[in-house]
């Protein structure tokens, strides 16, 4: 069970020209997450001691140009990503995702 509160978005897009995951949320914000920060935001156990809450993962091992293979729903929750670096563990909830966009308030 989650306890996740942030509703689904409304849309997806994967703008691979830019590098980035276009997410568009129902209150209408926007968020354009770039490939690679999302790739090191990770959230599995192989990518964050799941102890202690620290990241394992170091960003110089992810390549530059780190790009989604597949984008899919994890029940109505969130989405998992597969990589081109070949990682495919990471389950990002709704909640996680819309947090590591940036506000778009004036």
């Amino acid at each position: 069970m989650t306890d996740s509160s942030t509703s689904p978005p409304t849309a997806l897009r994967s703008l691979r020209d830019q590098q980035l995951l276009e997410i568009v949320w129902p209150d209408g914000r926007t968020d354009r997450l770039p490939y690679y920060d999302l790739r090191c935001a990770c959230p599995c156990a192989s990518c964050i001691d799941e102890i202690t809450g620290r990241a394992i993962l170091r960003r110089e091992a992810i390549p530059a140009d780190v790009a989604p293979k597949d984008l899919h729903f994890v029940g109505n929750y969130a989405l998992g990503i597969h990589w081109s670096d070949g990682h495919t563990t990471g389950i990002f909830t709704w909640d996680r995702l819309r947090g590591l966009g940036q506000p778009h308030d004036a």
